[in-house]
């Protein structure tokens, strides 16, 4: 699940802290919410496209979702397709297609039925992987574009009550007061930038390393199906393509014989 745990314990220490020291309504203040806030959804809009906001939205609400990469799940599906491949031909592959629940794994697959080149099935699905990065470095954009919008506001917000504050200089007795309402929007800003929308693009950078490594895996072994490699040979590259990920593979307690592709167990 997306860092909420760590946002929400973030914010708890600052309340805390706050507490400890203080009064948590010396922090709240309307005018500077509506600064910082109002302020960051006008950039944003200004910034970026509908669709664009769209997109970002969507990747947040994936984002939220727990998300686990069975690596090994992945490595056993292919080997069950390699051994159809193996005993009964490329072109029995199209029938597995149907049950394949990766889209990614089904256009390759579908790619070799077809009997193209290697060379082209690696470009094509290394031109879909590339597409499929430069997606989500735009949505990261976004998200770091909104980390530097909330501070610029929050200072925003604090030049304005430090102008309203210096033309009423008149009253000495208001004047701490003024300066500590003119300096919460500083606040809201670097809370914002530094508790929800870094760690955000962080998170969606870690879920799309895991992605762009299964389907890496993905490629690696539809290509050595095509080859027509031995499936206990096609296991050993896959561990070893993810031992060099620094991803540890799990012991191989299956026989590779006799295995039938996901979806039809």
């Amino acid at each position: 699940m997306f860092n909420l745990f760590g946002t929400l314990f973030g914010l708890a220490c600052v309340v805390i802290s706050i507490m400890t020291s203080g009064d948590i309504m010396d922090f709240i203040d309307g005018p500077s919410v509506f600064v910082v806030v109002g302020g960051l959804a006008g950039a944003t809009l200004a910034s970026f496209s509908k669709d664009s906001i769209k997109e970002l939205f969507k990747a947040i609400k994936v984002g939220m979702r727990k998300q686990v990469i069975d690596y090994n799940g992945t490595i056993d599906n292919i080997i069950s397709i390699a051994n159809v491949a193996r005993r009964d031909g490329l072109l029995a592959l199209e029938g597995l297609t149907d049950k394949m629940d990766d889209p990614f794994l089904k256009k390759a697959i579908m790619l070799v039925v077809d009997g193209s080149d290697p060379e082209l099935i690696e470009s094509i699905l290394e031109t879909d992987l590339d597409l499929t990065k430069e997606r989500h470095a735009s949505i990261r954009g976004m998200l770091e574009a909104q980390g530097g919008y909330s501070p610029a506001f929050g200072m925003i917000g604090t030049l304005i009550g430090l102008i309203n504050m210096l033309k009423n200089l008149s009253d000495m007795s208001s004047l701490g007061a003024n300066m500590a309402v003119a300096l919460v929007t500083t606040f809201y800003g670097s809370m914002l930038a530094n508790l929800v929308f870094m760690p955000m693009s962080r998170h969606l950078k870690a879920m799309g390393d895991e992605e762009y490594l299964q389907k890496e895996l993905m490629i690696e072994g539809v290509l050595s199906i095509q080859n027509g490699e031995n499936p206990r040979i096609i296991r050993e590259k896959l561990n070893s393509f993810l031992a060099k990920q620094n991803v540890r593979p799990e012991d191989d307690k299956h026989s590779d014989r006799g295995a039938e592709p996901a979806g039809k167990r």
